[in-house]
């Protein structure tokens, strides 16, 4: 699905990330680890576009998008749930909906809609909403929804976790499971380290933006140094 070949990006002169490679096979889940400051959200932002790429390439579907604009990529089917989740927060909880599903044709946006409600059945009760007033589980679903107004290949979601109470966190496991059984393709950033390793199918662990273990989440779970040093196990 999404394949990253030597991929170094940052900002200005500074290299949040160096010579990344990471292949994404389709349906599958893939964790994306490291602590703060690893790199892990300039990763994400370079796949979608928001962040320059100094050096490598990036396949999706076996073409290159490097040099496409962030809106040609979401049109190619590559969504972004970022950290923060830069809600508009001054529209309402179906207007948030509709602006992600612009690019769709406008037939499309009942249907898309209500598969995002079906998700995340708590948005059905605040569409008319405004966004600024949800609570942080609310404002969580509220992101994953309207990147998935863009009928996505490959959603990446950045802090999943981050902030929420464990039964709305359980609730977008859920919703990610139910996304993959789907056919999506998920690139997930997360400090919850234990249930990345719950859902994810491979792990990717950066350390000040460069790459220190790549491999299959079971082998992660079961590497004791890896464990230890890096992923906050014991």
């Amino acid at each position: 699905m999404l394949e990253i070949k030597n991929m170094s990006c940052g900002y200005g002169a500074f290299e949040a990330v160096g010579d990344l490679s990471l292949t994404l096979k389709p349906g599958s889940i893939t964790g994306l680890l490291g602590a703060n400051g690893a790199g892990k959200s300039s990763t994400l932002m370079c796949v979608a576009g928001h962040v320059a790429m100094k050096s490598g390439d990036m396949l999706f579907e076996g073409e290159s998008i490097s040099k496409l604009s962030p809106e040609q990529r979401v049109k190619r089917g590559i969504a972004i749930s970022p950290e923060g989740r830069r809600l508009f927060k001054d529209l309402t909880v179906e207007d948030n909906l509709r602006v992600g599903g612009l690019i769709q044709p406008a037939s499309h946006f009942a249907k898309d809609r209500d598969y995002v409600l079906s998700m995340f059945p708590r948005l059905g009760e605040r569409l008319t909403s405004l966004a600024g007033n949800l609570s942080g589980g609310e404002q969580q679903m509220l992101a994953i929804g309207r990147a998935l107004m863009t009928r996505p290949k490959l959603i990446m979601i950045d802090e999943l976790s981050l902030g929420l109470m464990p039964k709305v966190i359980d609730l977008c496991y859920r919703a990610l499971k139910q996304l993959q059984q789907d056919g999506m393709t998920i690139l997930l950033v997360e400090q919850n380290t234990d249930r990345v390793l719950s859902v994810a199918d491979d792990v990717c662990v950066l350390e000040s933006g460069r790459t220190v273990w790549q491999g299959k989440a079971d082998d992660a779970r079961n590497d004791p140094t890896l464990a230890a040093a890096y992923l906050g196990l014991h």
